[in-house]
């Protein structure tokens, strides 16, 4: 994993460094990784560690993607800010409150690879790896790079045991003999844990939940920042996160209170929220609600 990536504007994904990877066809070489395959996970800074792919599990999904609504644009390299109006600003000098949007159904992927997972954080910093890719200088969050030049590299930075465990793993593994290395989104188990820290497990808009079932929501489009903003950052149920991120459920910047969608009024562990007050207090980002609102709500 490495730099911070300009994503077709989309809702992200749940990656957990040490245990899985999330992807799907919209992303350069998604078709690369295979089951054997040795995977390096690095921020933008530096490694994280390595492991082997013992499985991808894939499905379909439907998938939102967010463009600048600026002609002669339509890319989705834009970012929210966080005190300036508009909202977002788009690598092509525009500014705007509401990108758009589109639904479509995607192949998507998800590694599982934490059997093998060695602890490397900091070995290498994210220059030495760049650097070592078969394409140094490609952008894209999966890359190729040979496991052989990775090797050599991590035994002079000093972790020859860890090298030694994953080179095990390997062997064991069956499958691909390739070697890849993918960015993930960074520091999103950290983000969740900071929130959870600070407002206990508690979903923000239904109550106290079971940590283990809360997802780190932003209120804002991760993939058009790839940033943690912490004002910016609640707990959300999953089932609820999800249907947050449909605009199902949305947060009427106005009075801040619950506002959902007439399809989810037949279903009575949603139907009472509509009108109600979020149960973590929202004065903060009241521009990426706006924002939210008014894509999904369309005033």
């Amino acid at each position: 994993m490495g730099d911070d990536r300009e994503r077709s504007g989309n809702d992200g994904y749940d990656d957990d460094p040490a245990r899985h990877y999330s992807w799907d066809e919209t992303v350069p070489n998604s078709g690369g990784p295979a089951v054997g395959d040795v995977i390096a996970l690095w921020d933008k800074k530096s490694l994280l560690g390595v492991s082997v792919i013992e499985h991808i599990e894939i499905g379909r999904a439907e998938k939102d993607r967010y463009t600048c609504p600026l002609p002669n644009c339509g890319k989705g390299s834009f970012k929210p800010r966080k005190t300036k109006q508009p909202v977002y600003v788009c690598k092509c000098g525009g500014a705007f409150d509401v990108p758009n949007s589109r639904r479509e159904e995607v192949t998507t992927y998800r590694s599982q690879h934490d059997a093998a997972w060695v602890d490397m954080a900091g070995a290498l910093s994210g220059a030495v790896l760049r650097s070592m890719c078969d394409k140094p200088t490609t952008q894209h969050s999966i890359r190729s790079i040979r496991w052989e030049r990775l090797q050599e590299a991590l035994v002079g930075a000093g972790v020859t045991t860890s090298v030694t465990i994953a080179e095990q793993a390997r062997r064991t593994i069956a499958g691909g003999h390739r070697a890849r290395i993918v960015r993930a989104r960074v520091g999103q188990a950290a983000f969740r844990a900071r929130l959870l820290e600070r407002h206990g497990a508690v979903c923000a808009f239904t109550g106290p939940a079971p940590a283990s079932v809360l997802e780190a929501a932003h209120l804002y489009s991760y993939a058009a920042n790839s940033e943690h903003h912490d004002n910016g950052g609640i707990l959300l149920r999953r089932d609820v996160h999800r249907l947050f991120d449909l605009g199902h459920i949305a947060v009427d910047p106005g009075n801040l209170v619950l506002d959902l969608a007439p399809e989810l009024s037949a279903y009575p562990d949603y139907a009472p929220l509509h009108g109600a007050a979020p149960a973590v207090p929202l004065q903060h980002g009241r521009e990426w609600l706006a924002a939210h609102w008014a894509q999904h709500r369309g005033n």
